[in-house]
């Protein structure tokens, strides 16, 4: 029960902004300005959400040596993320729908947006290396007590990873990327969740054995 809530509990941001991407404007105009400053300030608590599917498997006691500095390294670079990828949302998602809203009816919209889009890019890529770094890292510090059992969540976080560089949630691959968050969540929260310390290989430990 505890493990399904759990899942439950790591898959709900990615989901909610799965469904969000399908609605998200594909482009920013007078026309659709105002539903996209609304959607991003929607937003705007729910994109730093997506680092408690990485919180909830490294919620334990630090263990020593190197799980415990890969722990440290995992929440630090989820912060890292959280500040960063909000960062994207406020200037080219908020800033710039705001700007495009209230710009004169005659003037031209790619100087008005286009360096907040420059900016909030930028944000948004340091954003996204840092999650990806963050779900490395987690990986890293679960690795010596759940073993194998960690990679098959592991592998698709980096994948999904590796697709949110770029994809932010437009449709349709940042729909897809979020679905694979929501997937690598869950199969990362299945794969730690009631089991002892294991050895490299993910079997028990001898006095789990005996």
């Amino acid at each position: 029960m505890l493990t399904l809530r759990n899942i439950a509990l790591v898959t709900a941001a990615p989901l909610v902004l799965a469904v969000a991407g399908i609605s998200h404007p594909h482009g920013l105009s007078r026309a659709t300005a105002s539903d996209w400053t609304q959607l991003h300030i929607a937003l705007l608590p729910v994109f730093p959400l997506l680092t408690v599917g990485l919180l909830v498997p490294l919620w334990h006691r630090p263990r020593p040596g190197l799980a415990g500095f890969a722990r440290v390294m995992a929440w630090a670079a989820a912060f890292a993320y959280a500040a960063f990828y909000t960062g994207l949302d406020a200037v080219a998602g908020i800033a710039a729908g705001t700007a495009v809203e209230h710009v004169g009816p005659t003037a031209i919209l790619g100087p008005v947006k286009r360096p907040l889009y420059d900016t909030g890019e930028v944000l948004g890529q340091v954003g996204a290396y840092a999650l990806s770094g963050a779900i490395a890292a987690t990986a890293l510090a679960l690795f010596p007590k759940h073993g194998v059992r960690v990679l098959p969540g592991t592998v698709v976080l980096l994948a999904a990873g590796w697709s949110f560089v770029d994809s932010h949630i437009f449709w349709p691959r940042g729909v897809w990327t979020m679905l694979g968050f929501a997937l690598g969540f869950a199969l990362l929260t299945w794969g730690t969740a009631d089991s002892g310390p294991t050895g490299a290989g993910g079997t028990p430990s001898r006095g789990q054995r005996n």
